[in-house]
């Protein structure tokens, strides 16, 4: 997929595009770029309703080519490197969102699907806890 990354739009659009090729993944973005496997702080996520332009490190329009086998780093310093944004990619566990700092080297396939595996366990436990009470 080719994000357009333009100055005018909001973080929120890129979040939303992400997220829809990765329904288990989410990306925030940062005052302050981060080094690989690194966490971001809190307190510098950056509000989803701003503008690129407002926010980048440097002035850059273009699209950025997301592919599945793309390994998180490399995913984080595009965005660094060719549009002046610092992001995090987060993994869906539970009901938790968790930065995936430790496993920056596994592509973003590899993490929605760790992803989703937890959910449907997370599922069927609950499905199971269910059945038991329509037993009771």
């Amino acid at each position: 997929m080719e994000m357009i990354i333009e100055k005018r739009k909001k973080l929120q659009e890129i979040q939303e595009e992400f997220n829809a090729l990765f329904p288990f993944l989410k990306l925030e973005f940062y005052a302050n770029e981060h080094a690989s496997e690194e966490g971001s702080a809190k307190r510098n996520t950056l509000d989803s309703t701003l503008s690129i332009e407002s926010v980048q490190h440097k002035t850059a329009e273009g699209s950025l080519a997301i592919q599945g086998n793309m390994r998180v780093a490399e995913l984080e310093n595009a965005f660094e490197e060719m549009y002046g944004l610092s992001v995090q990619v987060f993994r869906k566990s539970g009901n938790t969102w968790l930065q995936t700092t430790t496993s920056d080297s596994w592509t973003l396939n590899e993490q929605n699907q760790k992803a989703l595996e937890k959910y449907e366990v997370i599922k069927e436990d609950s499905v199971d806890a269910m059945d038991l009470q329509d037993l009771e």
